[in-house]
Order: structure tokens, then sequence, then C-alpha cells
């Protein structure tokens, strides 16, 4: 199975490589795109079969081969209870993404590098997941930058792609060179790159002082990528600018790299460094809690709010408590950050698939131009519309509740040395939090599903059915709906939308099923998770 592991992660990169060398026809390269990233998902629900799950704090299914023995490092990559959720989720998205793109794929550049950069991604994220070596890590940690650079700098939103591309470069390149000087001296002081090895010394070799400087870096770099509030600015950008796969695998596998890296790498690698920063991860990642749900509120009141970018808010307070969890040291803590970014993953993949579906019917993505209506003029699609935001506040019976509840567990009762004091605080405005995300997720259902209807014309209170559509210079149809206003009733004639197709069936629907799934069944993912994690915070024995 070692074998399997590593064709996985090199395939998406094989078949990109086909794409760029053979030149092939634009509906070819999408089958490609589905052929290749579907024969990936397979390999990974192999995986996910052949993993022993009796056994899963340990690394399973590993390769470890001397690459640069100068340098002392090696390709090792294997994957325990801790990846495996993770590389799975990584390959069903892109596999989604790559259906998703036989119905569309926006204007910008061809069909085939369009297909062979989301394949190069693929890889990138695979091997960070699987990686057992810091250098190995970093570099497939920055092969995931290049591609989705380009993905939103030639396929995203025209306008706003340059600079969003280029502020997503910039900060992300930036925090990759800090990582990386916390790896150089975890290794000057231990003399290995190798995760497993570091993660049994626990700190071995470095004191104290360097364990809090390499720490500090370590999760600088990582807390970019998360996007820990107040280094988050580069996300509603890119999310509002990239094409809509794009942004289904920014926020549904990216963003995860972040909170694995803390997870596998800085915390059980420094301990003592992860003891200093604690608090600070907790107060930032509740704060980014509060604040990204204020800013979805105040986005829901303006005309011209994007309903993207509401999304892309809604991520930074999503991902405020996977910070938490973490920031709490405990086995509960942290199995709730690593549920968050599955649930996560799943919630937000499908929030984005459903604001590009409703930003390709109408036009736009402004909240005071698609006009709302969903329920009327495309009634499948409201319906998603209004699962995902239900699911995105954490409603109890799907993905998005176990983790937050978790999260907010580990914080009532932090590991020893914590300040409890400071974490119940830090509980009370993330269960704050947990309010505002519900009035801003209910807020959306309320403006895109059961607003007024694109371009809806009021009568001043005459119901005049005889009237038909003399009174629409579009020849819009009247759908009977009634809107209240000064006492007395007003007809609102809406246009109708593209329902959801066959295609977007295809592509939205495992994320539903596994969205009710995963509510339903948590021990799905914690089962697997809960003694990899437990192995970790003892040394990794």
């Amino acid at each position: 199975m070692n074998v399997v592991l590593l064709v996985l992660i090199g395939l998406p990169l094989l078949g990109a490589a086909l794409l760029v060398a053979r030149p092939v026809d634009e509906r070819s390269a999408r089958l490609v795109g589905v052929g290749v990233s579907g024969a990936v998902l397979v390999l990974a629900v192999v995986l996910a079969f052949a993993f022993d799950r009796d056994d899963a704090r340990t690394m399973q299914f590993t390769t470890d081969r001397v690459w640069a023995s100068s340098l002392g490092l090696h390709f090792h990559v294997g994957i325990d209870g801790i990846s495996l959720p993770l590389l799975v989720l990584t390959a069903l998205l892109t596999f989604l993404v790559a259906v998703h793109s036989l119905g569309t794929i926006p204007p910008g550049g061809s069909a085939r590098a369009y297909t062979a950069l989301v394949l190069v991604l693929e890889c990138g994220v695979l091997g960070t997941f699987a990686a057992l070596d810091l250098i190995l890590f970093f570099l497939f940690f920055e092969v995931v930058l290049i591609p989705m650079y380009f993905l939103i700098a030639r396929w995203g939103t025209p306008g706003e792609r340059g600079p969003a591309a280029f502020k997503f470069i910039l900060y992300t390149l930036l925090g990759s060179a800090v990582m990386l000087l916390g790896f150089l001296l975890v290794q000057a002081h231990t003399g290995t790159f190798d995760i497993t090895q570091l993660t049994v010394g626990s700190g071995d070799g470095m004191s104290r002082g360097v364990q809090i400087t390499a720490f500090l870096a370590i999760a600088l770099g990582l807390a970019v990528k998360v996007p820990m509030w107040p280094l988050h600015t580069w996300l509603p950008d890119a999310h509002t600018a990239a094409p809509t796969g794009g942004s289904v695998l920014l926020a549904g596998v990216l963003l995860k790299m972040g909170t694995y890296g803390l997870v596998r790498i800085a915390v059980p690698v420094l301990p003592e460094g992860a003891e200093v920063f604690a608090p600070y991860l907790a107060a930032f990642g509740t704060v980014g809690i509060v604040y990204g749900s204020l800013v979805c509120l105040a986005l829901l009141r303006d005309p011209d709010g994007d309903l993207k970018r509401i999304i892309a808010y809604s991520s930074v307070g999503h991902m405020g408590f996977a910070l938490l969890g973490i920031a709490t040291l405990t086995p509960q803590g942290i199995n709730g950050a690593l549920f968050v970014n599955i649930g996560h993953g799943l919630i937000t993949g499908l929030l984005f698939f459903l604001a590009g579906a409703v930003k390709e019917r109408s036009g736009t993505a402004l909240l005071g131009r698609i006009g709302g209506s969903l329920y009327a003029r495309a009634p499948r699609l409201g319906g998603l519309v209004a699962f995902g935001a239900v699911a995105g506040l954490g409603l109890p019976g799907l993905a998005g509740f176990w983790g937050e509840l978790l999260a907010m567990y580990g914080a009532y009762h932090p590991a020893s040395g914590l300040s409890r004091p400071l974490y119940l605080v830090l509980l009370a405005a993330a269960g704050a939090g947990t309010v505002l995300t519900a009035a801003y997720m209910l807020g959306i259902v309320r403006t895109v599903c059961m607003g007024p209807g694109l371009g809806a014309s009021l009568d001043d209170g005459r119901m005049d059915s005889g009237r038909g559509d003399s009174g629409r210079a579009d020849g819009g149809r009247l759908d009977g709906a009634r809107a209240q206003g000064g006492g007395r009733e007003a007809v609102a004639r809406v246009e109708p939308l593209p329902d959801v197709g066959r295609v977007e069936v295809a592509a939205w629907g495992p994320l539903v099923v596994l969205t009710v799934v995963a509510g339903l069944w948590p021990a799905s993912v914690l089962a697997v998770t809960d003694p990899a994690v437990r192995a970790l915070l003892g040394g990794g024995a």
C-alpha cells in the first residue's frame, strides 16, 4: 500500500504533464481532469479501507528514501489518523471541481491549462498531508501556491483578479519564508528534519528559548494560511476574485494546510513554545470568530455586499474555532479542530459551488443585484443554498456542529499550565460568535432565497392578475409572491433562473450527503483522529 500512496501523490502531476505535453481539445482536457482526479479518489478510498484503524496512531504506508544525504534530506511520506481524512477530502473536492468543470469554466484561458493547474495543486496538497520531512513538507506547501496564483490571476473576475492574486502570493510566500527559518532552526539544534523523530523527541535538543523562537516562526507562517486574524486580509479578496473551482479548493483544502501544520509539526515538536503561545493563538482565533461574523452581518446590510465575500469571511470565523481547539492543547480541542477541518471543507466547498452558480445565473454576486427569490426562481438551487447556510451555522446533526462543540469543550478544560479563567472568557466569546454565525447564515437565506426577485417590479397595491406581463419591459412572469409594505400588498414579478442541472447534481450531491453523514456519525472521523492526536500529545508514543 505504500506504492499506492506514492501513486496517489504522483498521479495528478503526471496527468498535468500529459496535458501540457500533448495538445488536446477543450472537451478532452476536461475529461482527462475527471479521469485523473477520479482515479486519485479511488486510490484514496482504497487507502482508507486498507488503513488499520486499530493502530491509527502509527504511521502507515510509509516510504523513506535518502534524497540528499549531504543535507540529511529524505523523501519520507506516510499517513496516520490525522492525515487520512484530509487526504480523502482533498481527493474528493478535486474530483468534484473537475466534474463541475464539465459544465463551465470561466473565460481567461484554455480548459487544458485550467485542468493542469488544478491537478498540480492537488499533487501539492496531497504531498503536504503525507510529508514526514520538514523540507519535503515545505516544498509541497510551496507547490500549491503557484497554480492557485494562476487560477486567480487568469480565470478570476476581471478587474479584481490581478490585485487579489498578487496579494495572495505576497502573503503566502512571506509566511512560507518565515516558516522555513523555523524549520532550519529546529534542524540546527536537533540534527534532523524527520517529523516522526522530532515528534518522539518532543523538543529534545532544543532549549526553551529555541523552542519559543522556532514555534513563533513556524506558527506565523502557518497562521497566514489558516488564515488567522489579523493575517487574514488576503483571503476575502482571493475568494471574491477566484473562479468557482478555485474558491472551492482554496476554502476546502488549502486553508487546512495551516491548521494541519500546527497539529502535525508545531505543537508536538515544540511543546514548550506551544505552551507559551497557545493563549495568543486562542485569543486571535476567538477574535476571528467574532470579527468574521460581524463583517458578514455588515456585508448583508450592504447592497454592494458580495455573496462570495460573505462566505470568505465566514471561513475566518470557522477556522477561528480550529485555532481555539488547537490552542487548548487537549485531545478534545485538537480533535475538534480536525473535525472543523473536515466539516468546513464539506460545507464551505458546497457554499462556494452554490455561490458560483448564483453568480453565473444572475451575472453578479452582489446582493443588491442578485435580487433573491431563489425559492420561486430556482427552487432546488434555493433549497441547497438554505441547506448549506443551515449547515454552516452549526446545526446539530450536520457536519458543522461537532468540531465547534469539541473546540469549545476543550476551552472549558484547557491543558494544565494554561490559564483556565482566560479560556473561559474566550469560550464565552466563541459562544457569542456561534449566535452571530446563525444570524448571518439565516440572513443569507432571507436575502438570497426569500427576497424580492431580480429586477422585480412591485405593483403599487393593485393586484390585477389580468395585467399579465404588460408592466414588465423584460417579459418576466408573475410568481404570485406578495411583499408587505405600508399596510398594502404588492405583487413581485420575478424572472425564472435555470435550476440545478445534472452536472451540478453530480458535483454537489456528495457534499450534501457527507455533510449529513459526518453530522449523524461523528465517529467516522473521530475514531480515526483521536488515537493519533493522543499519540502526538504524548510524544508520539
